[in-house]
C-alpha cells in the first residue's frame, strides 16, 4: 500500500532573517551591504516594483546550471555502465517557450503533456525528434499532428492509443517511435495523488499485460516498440521503489525479447527526484551524483541478474530542474494572531511548541500556488525586504481566496514584526505552481520573470482584469463594437 510522506518537520532556525541555499536559487543573497533579499543580483522589492506583485521569479542560471548538472550525472553514470542516457526535461513542472529553449540548449530533450505542451515545444525550435509525448488521452488530432511533427517517441499509455497511433503513422506514410507505459507495482514513497505506479490509477497499463500489448504493436508496420516507460512517483528522496522496479521491468525485457526477436533497445525510468522545500528536507536530500550511480548500478544489476543486455536509459526529472529556480514574491496584506489550543502545542512537533500563531495574508494564495491544498505541500518564507531582529514567530502564509484550506506556506519562523506592505519570498516555487495556476475568485495570473547577471525580463505575460473580462461574451461583444462605458 501507499503510505503518505510525512510532513516535512521544522527546526527553529538560528536566524529567522536567513537564506538557506540548500532551498532558495543559489544566487540569492543577503549580504551585510543590502539588507533586502537578491535574486540574481536583482533586490526583491526592485521586481515588484517593476513587474508586480504576486511575482513568479525564475532565476535562469540555476535552472541551466541544474539541468546540465542532472543531464551530465545520468549520462556519466551511464557511459560506465556500457550505455547511453537520454535526460527529457519534464514540462509539465513549468513549460513556457524560454524555459523549453534553455532546456534545449542545455543538451536535454523535452516531454511534453498535450498538445498545447508540443505547441510550445515547437515555437521553442526544439527538435521534433527530441520530443517525448505522453498522456493518458491523447486525442487523435493531438496524436496526428505529433506524428506530421516528426515527435521522436510517443509514449502508449492504453491499447486503444496503439490503433490511433498506428493509424496516424499510416496516413503520415512514417514510421513512428513508441513506448509503452506500465505500471510495475512498485510504489515510491510519497503522497497518494502523486503515485503513479499502482495499478488502480488512470496511468499506463499493468506489467503483467505487457507481452500481449507489445504484441499488438508488432502487428503494426507504421510502429516500432522501443521499450517500456514507468513512472513510480514524485518527490523521491531514495532510490530502493527504482530498484525494485527496474529488476521487475527488466524481467519482463527478456520476455518480450523472445517476443521480438531481438533486445529491446530502451528503457524509460521516468522521473519524480525530490528537491528540498525546506531545510529539514535539505538534510535528507541526495546529490543528483549519487542518485545517478545508484541508479546506473540498478540497471546493470538487474540487466546481469536476467541475463540481458543493458538498454539504452531515458529520465524525465521536471522538479528536479526547476524547482529550485523559483521564488514567489508576495505583499502582506493583513496579520492576526490566533492562540492553539494547548492540545495542538503538545502533540505537533512541527509547531515547535509556540502558543500562538500570527497568520499573514498576502496577495496571492491557492491561485498562484495550488500545492498546498492538493498535497499538503510546505514551503519556506522569508521577509525579503528588510531583516528584523524582532523575537520570532510561529507563522501561517495564507492567500486572499475564499476557502480556509488557502495556505501558501503551513508553517514557518521569521520575525514577528512582519507587517503590512513587506514582501514576503517563497522558495523553491519552480515547478508545479505557474503550471497549475488559476483565475478562482477573478485573479489574474501573475507574470513570470527570469533574472540572470543583474536583469530581468518577462518571459510569461501576466494577466490582467481586463483579460479576466474579455473573456466573457458579452464584454468582448461589446468592447468589439466599441459599447463600453470607459
Amino acid at each position: 500500500m501507499e503510505h503518505h510522506m510525512p510532513e516535512p518537520q521544522h527546526t527553529a532556525p538560528a536566524d529567522p532573517n536567513a537564506i538557506d541555499q540548500r532551498v532558495f536559487p543559489p544566487t540569492a543573497r543577503r549580504g551585510r551591504e543590502c539588507e533586502q533579499l537578491k535574486i540574481g543580483g536583482i533586490r526583491a522589492t526592485e521586481l515588484t516594483a517593476k513587474h508586480g506583485s504576486p511575482l513568479y521569479v525564475v532565476d535562469e542560471d540555476a535552472a541551466r546550471t541544474r539541468a546540465r548538472e542532472i543531464r551530465e550525472a545520468l549520462q556519466t553514470e551511464a557511459l560506465r555502465i556500457g550505455t547511453e542516457a537520454t535526460v527529457y526535461y519534464a514540462g509539465k513542472a513549468f513549460l513556457c517557450v524560454e524555459v523549453a529553449r534553455w532546456m534545449a540548449e542545455e543538451g536535454l530533450a523535452i516531454d511534453v503533456a498535450s498538445g498545447g505542451e508540443l505547441a510550445v515545444a515547437l515555437a521553442a525550435g526544439v527538435d521534433p525528434a527530441r520530443i517525448g509525448f505522453h498522456g493518458n488521452n491523447k486525442s487523435e488530432a493531438e496524436i496526428a499532428r505529433a506524428v506530421r511533427a516528426g515527435v521522436g517517441t510517443i509514449i502508449i499509455d492504453s491499447e486503444i492509443e496503439t490503433q490511433r497511433i498506428a493509424h496516424a503513422a499510416a496516413a503520415a506514410g512514417t514510421t513512428q517511435r513508441v513506448r509503452l507505459r506500465v505500471n510495475s507495482g512498485v510504489h515510491a514513497s510519497t503522497h497518494d495523488f502523486l503515485a503513479t505506479s499502482h495499478e488502480d490509477q488512470k496511468f499506463g497499463q499493468p506489467l503483467r499485460d505487457a507481452p500481449r500489448l507489445v504484441r499488438g504493436i508488432l502487428a503494426h508496420e507504421s510502429l516500432e516498440f522501443v521499450g517500456l516507460h514507468c513512472h513510480i512517483g514524485s518527490q523521491i528522496f531514495a532510490t530502493d521503489g527504482f530498484r525494485e522496479s527496474a529488476r521487475r521491468l527488466l524481467g519482463t525485457y527478456r520476455e518480450l525479447a523472445e517476443i521480438t526477436g531481438a533486445d529491446i533497445p530502451e528503457l524509460n525510468l521516468g522521473g519524480g527526484f525530490g528537491i528540498a522545500y525546506t531545510s529539514a528536507q535539505a538534510e535528507e536530500a541526495p546529490a543528483i551524483a549519487e542518485i545517478a550511480r545508484e541508479l546506473a548500478d540498478i540497471v546493470a544489476d538487474g540487466a546481469r541478474e536476467h541475463g540481458i543486455a543493458i538498454p539504452k536509459l531515458a529520465f524525465e526529472p521536471g522538479r528536479a530542474v526547476i524547482g529550485q529556480a523559483g521564488v514567489t514574491l508576495y505583499t502582506v496584506g493583513t496579520t492576526k494572531t490566533v492562540q492553539l489550543a494547548e492540545s495542538d502545542v503538545a502533540g505537533d512537533p512541527a509547531d515547535l511548541g509556540y502558543s500562538e500563531r500570527l497568520y499573514v495574508s498576502v496577495d496571492g494564495g491557492m491561485s498562484d500556488n495550488a500545492r498546498p491544498a492538493l498535497y499538503g505541500a510546505d514551503y519556506q518564507v522569508r521577509i525579503a525586504n528588510r531583516v528584523s531582529d524582532a523575537a520570532p514567530a510561529l507563522v501561517r502564509v495564507v492567500g486572499k481566496h475564499c476557502e480556509s484550506g488557502d495556505i501558501v506556506v503551513q508553517r514557518d519562523v521569521i520575525p514577528g514584526d512582519v507587517r503590512p506592505g513587506d514582501t514576503l519570498a517563497v522558495a523553491a516555487t519552480g515547478a508545479y505552481c505557474w503550471s497549475l495556476s488559476s483565475n478562482y475568485n477573478y485573479m489574474p495570473r501573475p507574470p513570470v520573470v527570469a533574472v540572470r547577471g543583474g536583469t530581468s525580463r518577462v518571459i510569461v505575460r501576466g494577466q490582467t482584469e481586463d483579460d479576466l473580462l474579455a473573456q466573457s461574451v458579452m464584454v468582448a461583444d461589446a468592447i468589439e463594437n466599441g459599447d463600453t462605458n470607459e
